[in-house]
């Protein structure tokens, strides 16, 4: 029996090659090579470190970002996705299609992300690569929890006071700082007889939390500042600041 080509549908068939490595049948590609065999010539991750360093801190549960920001990020958050993007060098050589964090031990101290990439090889290849970079996280106490650390560091003192038997308002009080977190930027919190002592790190955050307890009770405060230290050299004085 006489075999007659399909002549109308011959433009449909896509004409293939040998893997000029392996002999296997592929489509024409500006390298002449399979895939697998592409791999073993050409490694696109080649200067991408395959291991880094997160800084963490236990104090404040934030995470290091260069040079010198701490910034909060929960647990395969975007945010913490994007801090380990930024700590790799030579990610800007490939274009990254997909980044996903890899399920690790809370407790581990390693945090992995896998990370898809391609790029364009041997003369406008383009080969798509999987790898997975693996971050040590390092304990590491930033400077406002190693400042707050140091004792009498607070610059800033807000006292609370109720001189009354009915503790009912002092308590309404506390659920107001709690749901509103008016405490958020407290250095200490020390309890007193008669009520409570906030510490602050600046005048800035103690005046705020003035602001907020004269915004949500009928309340009157007397604000005075007493001086540390006084360079005359540079004419800076350092006060400590008391609202009470």
């Amino acid at each position: 029996m006489e075999y007659i080509p399909d002549l109308e549908n011959a433009g449909d068939v896509k004409a293939k090659i040998l893997c000029c490595q392996c002999g296997t049948p592929i489509e024409p590609n500006p390298s002449n090579m399979c895939v697998a065999c592409l791999r073993t010539q050409v490694d696109i991750t080649e200067g991408i470190p395959k291991q880094a360093t997160l800084h963490f801190c236990k104090g404040c549960e934030r995470y290091l970002q260069p040079p010198s920001e701490w910034v909060p990020c929960a647990l395969e958050s975007r945010e913490l996705l994007s801090l380990c993007l930024k700590k790799l060098k030579g990610l800007n050589r490939v274009k990254l299609v997909d980044a996903g964090f890899v399920w690790t031990e809370p407790h581990s101290k390693r945090i992995k992300v896998k990370l898809t990439v391609h790029a364009e090889v041997l003369g406008g290849a383009i080969l798509q690569q999987v790898f997975v970079v693996e971050y040590t996280v390092n304990h590491q106490m930033c400077d406002d929890c190693h400042r707050s650390e140091a004792q009498d560091y607070w610059r800033a003192l807000v006292q609370v006071r109720q001189k009354a038997e009915n503790k009912k308002t002092f308590y309404y009080l506390e659920q107001l700082i709690l749901k509103h977190k008016a405490h958020e930027h407290t250095l200490g919190i020390k309890p007193i007889h008669e009520g409570l002592d906030f510490f602050y790190p600046t005048e800035a955050y103690a005046r705020k939390m003035v602001d907020f307890l004269v915004s949500v009770l009928p309340c009157r405060y007397q604000h005075s500042r007493k001086l540390i230290s006084h360079d005359i050299h540079s004419n800076i004085y350092n006060y400590k600041f008391t609202y009470r």
